[in-house]
């Protein structure tokens, strides 16, 4: 089993959307025996919430449910996940601190949009934008970036972690 977490800074907007989406085009391809997925926050700032209502607005208007309940990322994750993948360079940077005070984890981390399709291995990868503070149209740019780098995600893992 292939092990997947998203995560961002209160696991309420990006990182639950990445992990219904993810989860949603695990189900179309028939995967959920081999490739599972999960969300988590750098902070405690949500502890047990549900996503934020403009999350779960801009995904049921794509076909995509979820009943995600944040939580903060934990030491073990890095252990128990094969890829944890962060939305922007500040929880990146989070996570790598907090990696490096472990012996030996096995995650791979790296920023969400490496796996974006259009992503070039010479780019930069950019940070996903938190829509927190924005109005509707920042989920709805947000699930435009996160839709095609899920997809892309989950091919490499098929083609690379599955083959």
């Amino acid at each position: 089993m292939i092990k997947v977490l998203f995560v961002c800074l209160g696991n309420i907007c990006r990182s639950p959307m990445a992990e219904a989406i993810f989860a949603h085009e695990i189900a179309v391809q028939g995967l959920s025996q081999q490739v599972s997925c999960d969300s988590a926050g750098t902070s405690d700032y949500h502890p047990g919430d549900p996503p934020d209502d403009r999350t779960l607005k801009v995904l049921q208007q794509h076909g995509i449910e979820t009943t995600q309940q944040a939580r903060q990322i934990k030491d073990e994750d890095f252990f128990n996940f094969d890829y944890i993948l962060a939305m922007d360079q500040k929880n990146l940077d989070h996570l790598l601190d907090q990696r490096d005070r472990l012996a030996e984890p096995t995650a791979k981390i790296c920023l969400m949009d490496a796996y974006h399709p259009d992503h070039d291995v010479n780019d930069i990868p950019e940070d996903v934008p938190d829509p927190y503070w924005s109005q509707d149209d920042g989920f709805e740019e947000v699930f435009q970036m996160l839709y095609p780098a899920c997809k892309n995600l989950l091919q490499v893992i098929v083609e690379e972690d599955l083959a």
